[in-house]
């Protein structure tokens, strides 16, 4: 059951009946004490619409008032706020008070109903038999497998995710939580450090859902300017500015009916933050140079390895926009905290590049693998990958590569000298072996410092190929130099 509540009586009438013709049961109450009634004595209430104000007061105290006193009594409901566009403020005190969302008025029936479903959906119980479990099969030699972290997850559905490798705890929780939320329309923010994979698990979220035979498309904040924004994602009409020489297709429409991925929304400036929010909130834009409004049909997925709450503590990130693209939190765990998915990860690397370059297929010592368990991989899975194929090119004999020929184990020294000699690596993280690392007693810290600082000079104050060569935006790596104080 649903309770609805409002003083205004005609808004009561309107979504009840929309709601019932969706086939929910509803009750209404039309100011807080009715509705603290119908919250202690419904246990089958599965959310509550409620507005903010009561009476003829418009700061929003009554409804913060009852939604904490909802929150009392039946903190696994989940309450959807409704507020006028110009009271954004008071939704967003309502979300820092357990809200699930919130809605503007005068809203879109459709906006409301998918809303509302995705968090009733999201709020009921799952059974443990919804976990995924892994497998790996290794692949003909010969055949081609596709590029990415790269093993079959199998969910009970029997659809997979044939790209993705792990059976770490961490990995797995995370996957559980994607099968669940894929097939609502829900924003998802995925955090976690650059090589982790959050462009995989973005991909997965759209091949799981209902929108997966329509695009999936992926934009890279970082490299979109405030005075291109609009125009990259909106898209523009010929004549709409100087350089404007012709039509112009956003990403938005280029989506449309599927999911659009922004990647990096920590690097979106606070000018761009705000249109963005206007899409996302009405799910509607227009095209520059038109004064047509467009409505956007696209599931939203977001991912950043900067800490957003704190960006939001420092007013460099809009708070409204952050719980609405934060409805459901991913976080990916670091590779050096997923230690028993690095065998899979390295048998993995290794077969593919031994087919993309027609070696034999080798294989990694056991005491490569513990060599390789040692490193922080401040790249993760992105770094892992390089070290393998580096490693694999760098101790190939021509003579290996015949048809007839057998394949070779690759020794942990194989993997140290490729290490050391990437001025990025240092050498200076391996605890065994000897060499740079022995007896070193450098942190992580002084270790990353120490990397970054390196690949600076080499590539002479270059910081594109510094960031290439990391494996981490031009914005993460500005604020470890600042961090750092290179």
């Amino acid at each position: 059951m649903i309770l609805i509540v409002d003083d205004d009586r005609a808004i009561r009438v309107a979504l009840t009946l929309l709601l019932e013709r969706n086939g929910y049961m509803v009750t209404s109450a039309d100011g807080p004490m009715t509705a603290m009634e119908v919250v202690r004595n419904h246990p089958d209430l599965e959310l509550v619409l409620m507005d903010m104000n009561y009476t003829l007061a418009t700061d929003g105290e009554e409804g913060l008032t009852l939604l904490k006193q909802v929150k009392v009594f039946r903190p696994d409901v989940p309450v959807i706020l409704m507020t006028a566009w110009g009271t954004i403020d008071l939704a967003v005190q309502g979300m820092r008070n357990g809200a699930f969302d919130f809605i503007t008025k005068p809203w879109d029936n459709s906006v409301l109903m998918d809303r509302i479903e995705t968090a009733i959906l999201l709020h009921r119980p799952q059974p443990d038999s919804e976990t995924p479990q892994s497998s790996f099969q290794h692949p003909k030699r010969g055949e081609s497998l596709t590029c990415g972290i790269g093993q079959s997850l199998t969910y009970g559905t029997g659809q997979s995710l044939t790209y993705i490798i792990g059976q770490s705890q961490g990995l797995l929780s995370v996957l559980a939580t994607v099968r669940r939320v894929a097939s609502t329309n829900a924003p998802v923010l995925i955090t976690g450090e650059s090589g982790t994979g959050k462009e995989l698990i973005a991909q997965a979220i759209h091949e799981l859902s209902r929108r997966a035979d329509k695009p999936f498309v992926k934009v890279n904040l970082g490299g979109i300017s405030t005075a291109l924004f609009e125009s990259e994602m909106f898209g523009h009409k010929k004549g709409s500015f100087t350089d404007a020489k012709s039509d112009r297709t956003g990403r938005f429409a280029l989506a449309e009916g599927g999911t659009i991925f922004l990647d990096e929304i920590g690097e979106l400036e606070l000018a761009s933050q705000v249109k963005l929010l206007r899409v996302l909130q009405d799910q509607t834009y227009e095209v520059l140079g038109d004064s047509v409004t467009k409505r956007a049909d696209v599931r939203v997925v977001c991912a950043t390895n900067a800490d957003l709450r704190q960006m939001v503590n420092d007013k460099t990130f809009r708070e409204d926009l952050f719980y609405r693209i934060n409805l459901i939190h991913l976080h990916l765990p670091p590779l050096r905290e997923r230690q028993e998915d690095i065998p899979l990860l390295v048998e993995h690397f290794i077969h593919q590049t031994c087919v993309t370059n027609g070696l034999p297929i080798a294989t990694a010592s056991p005491e490569a693998i513990q060599y390789l368990q040692s490193l922080p991989f401040y790249g993760n899975i992105r770094e892992l990958k390089n070290l393998v194929e580096r490693t694999l090119l760098m101790s190939a004999d021509p003579s290996l590569t015949s048809p007839t020929g057998e394949g070779w184990i690759l020794s942990a020294m194989n993997f140290q000298e490729a290490y050391q000699q990437n001025p990025v690596d240092g050498g200076n993280h391996s605890p065994h072996l000897g060499g740079a690392g022995r007896g070193s007693a450098l942190t992580l810290e002084e270790i990353e410092r120490n990397s970054i600082a390196a690949s600076i000079e080499k590539h002479q104050g270059n910081l594109s190929l510094v960031a290439k060569e990391l494996g981490i935006s031009r914005g993460a790596l500005y604020r470890k130099i600042e961090k750092h104080r290179l």
